[in-house]
């Protein structure tokens, strides 16, 4: 996997002044799109499209101090219509623009070009079993919300808050299957994962139950298969981290890859003040598929 994922890294280097498709990575891959955008965002720390936005602005900097292009051409030789969208990502990322640069001889910043290597550390091992459910319903409360990578979402926290505890109780009734109990679901996320971006979440239970009260979010989720990892530690930090090890370190050592799906939370009691045990229900399918 590591290989074809560098092969992949090789392309968008010779590509960088045209367009990039990603179903194109993804093909040197030999995997999804949907799972090579995430597989690349977990590993390298940013979404494909920065990524790649990032190294054409690298290569048009050298090109800006150089002098040897107009700013049109320097422009549009990287992707941009107009010199106006490009001084706008050229400021974005370098801190000035690129008139200014050109002018002054500004010290610009600098996207390194990544490739993938495995560090074997030996230090922990991932418990995970796999699991295969028929079509089920995630049923409960749901809102939009904005993803963070880091530490408690207020916006999560906020809407649970919301949530008066008879409509939980209510829920709660409704667990009839595993993972049981309140759980939390995200669904919808955006495919870079980009901190910020919207996703839905539902605050529920997984449950066979059709006939579900009006006033509750319904998700119907189609049969398939699951990945399930379980951890424990400071809360939510641990949890955060689960599901990057998962992408960093799981997936690149199994014959699985993710699908399209929901994924389940469920968070539990750990002895230990200040910390929880956690249950994160990823969809997979196998990677031979």
């Amino acid at each position: 996997m590591l290989e074809e994922l560098n092969q992949a890294m090789e392309y968008i280097e010779s590509r960088l002044d045209q367009e990039i498709e990603a179903a194109e990575l993804a093909r040197i891959a030999m995997t999804s799109e949907y799972h090579f955008r995430r597989m690349f965002s977990a590993l390298a720390g940013m979404p494909l499209s920065e990524y790649v936005r990032r190294r054409r602005l690298t290569l048009a900097g050298a090109e800006v101090l150089s002098g040897e292009r107009t700013l049109l051409e320097v422009a549009v030789r990287h992707g941009y219509s107009s010199g106006e969208a490009f001084a706008r990502a050229f400021r974005a990322m370098h801190g000035v623009g690129p008139g200014e640069a050109r002018r002054a001889g500004a010290v610009l910043r600098s996207q390194p070009r990544m490739s993938f290597r495995l560090v074997v550390e030996g230090s922990s091992s991932m418990e995970y079993r796999i699991v295969k459910k028929g079509e089920f319903r995630v049923a409960g409360r749901k809102a939009r919300v904005p993803l963070v990578h880091e530490g408690v979402n207020p916006a999560i926290a906020e809407f649970i808050r919301s949530i008066g505890k008879e409509t939980v109780a209510r829920i709660a009734t409704l667990s009839d299957q595993q993972p049981e109990g309140i759980v939390q679901v995200s669904d919808d996320l955006a495919p870079s994962r980009a901190e910020g971006t919207e996703f839905d979440y539902y605050h529920a239970v997984v449950t066979g139950i059709r006939d579900v009260s009006d006033d509750l979010d319904v998700l119907v989720v189609a049969a398939g298969t699951w990945a399930v990892f379980e951890n424990s530690g400071p809360y939510p930090e641990a949890l955060q981290y689960l599901w990057r090890d998962v992408f960093t370190q799981w997936f690149p050592s199994n014959p699985y890859r993710s699908r399209p799906g929901p994924e389940i939370l469920r968070v539990g009691p750990s002895p230990v003040a200040g910390e929880a045990s956690a249950e994160l229900w990823i969809p997979v399918e196998s990677d031979a598929n």
